[in-house]
C-alpha cells in the first residue's frame, strides 16, 4: 500500500514537456495541494506547437499556451512559465538542464514534480509496449539533474539567478506501482474541468465530446482497483 506524499513543504514547481501533460492526472494532485494552501507553479519546456494535426505551429503554439494557462487556473495555479524549446525535439543535455536549473532558481520550490519518463507506458515484461514520447524521456532526466545544477555555483556559472538548494523532494509520476500517493477523491471533478480547458486540442483527437474524453482520461489515471482515487509518485531526495 503506498504511503502518503510528504507534506512538509510550501512551494512546488511542476515541470512538463507540453501543454496538457500535467492535466493527464497530475492536476488532481495539484488541486489537493492548492486547496490546502500550498503554492504551485508550472514550468513547460515547450508550447506544444507540433501537437495539433493540421494546425501550423505558429497557430498551435499560442493556442495551446492559452489553453494551458486556463487549465492551470482551474486548479489554483496562476504562475505558468514557458521555456520555448522546440516541441518534439527536446534533447537530454546541458542546454535543457541549464534552462530548468535557472527556472528552479527563479521559482525556489521545496518540491519539484515531473511526469513519468520511462521508455514505455506498458508494465515491465509486457510486450509490445507503447513508446513514451522522446520529449518526456529527455525532460525527466534533465529535471532530476537540474535540481542539483540549481544549487551548484560552477556548473552553469553564467546563470544570474541566486542559487537554490532548498528542493527537499523530487516527485516523478508513477501509475503502476507507486511508493507514494496523493488521495484525490475530492478533486476528480476539478481535474476533469482542468483537462477540458484543452478544448481545441482534444477536439482534434476524437469525435467523443471534450468532457467525456477528459473524464475517461482522469478516471484512467486516478482510479484504483479498490475504488480509491489517487495520483501516485516515486520520490527522490532533492
Amino acid at each position: 500500500m503506498p504511503t502518503p506524499m510528504p507534506d512538509d513543504w510550501q512551494r512546488a514547481l511542476v515541470i512538463a514537456a507540453h501543454p496538457d501533460d500535467i492535466e493527464y492526472g497530475l492536476a488532481a494532485a495539484v488541486g489537493v495541494w492548492t486547496s490546502a494552501g500550498k503554492e504551485v507553479h508550472y514550468l513547460l519546456a515547450t508550447r506544444g506547437e507540433a501537437g495539433m494535426e493540421g494546425v501550423p505551429p505558429e497557430t498551435a503554439g499560442p493556442l495551446r499556451e492559452d489553453e494551458e494557462r486556463r487549465s492551470a487556473a482551474v486548479v489554483g495555479v496562476t504562475e505558468v512559465e514557458f521555456l520555448d524549446h522546440r516541441d518534439g525535439t527536446l534533447v537530454q543535455g546541458p542546454e535543457l538542464r541549464r534552462d530548468i536549473a535557472a527556472a528552479i532558481r527563479r521559482h525556489r520550490p521545496e518540491l519539484v514534480v515531473t511526469g513519468y519518463f520511462g521508455a514505455t507506458w506498458s508494465p515491465p515484461g509486457v510486450s509490445p509496449g507503447y513508446v513514451n514520447s522522446a520529449d518526456h524521456r529527455a525532460l525527466g532526466q534533465c529535471v532530476l539533474d537540474a535540481v542539483a545544477d540549481a544549487s551548484n555555483e560552477w556548473i552553469f556559472p553564467d546563470l544570474t539567478e541566486p542559487r537554490w538548494s532548498g528542493v527537499q523532494y523530487i516527485a516523478v509520476s508513477e501509475m503502476l506501482d507507486p511508493p507514494h500517493e496523493v488521495d484525490v477523491s475530492d478533486q476528480v471533478e476539478r481535474a476533469v474541468a482542468s483537462l477540458s480547458e484543452h478544448r481545441r486540442y482534444l477536439e482534434l483527437l476524437s469525435d467523443t465530446s471534450v468532457e467525456e474524453q477528459a473524464r475517461q482520461i482522469v478516471d484512467m489515471s486516478t482510479a484504483t482497483e479498490d475504488g480509491r482515487r489517487r495520483v501516485g509518485f516515486r520520490l527522490y531526495w532533492g
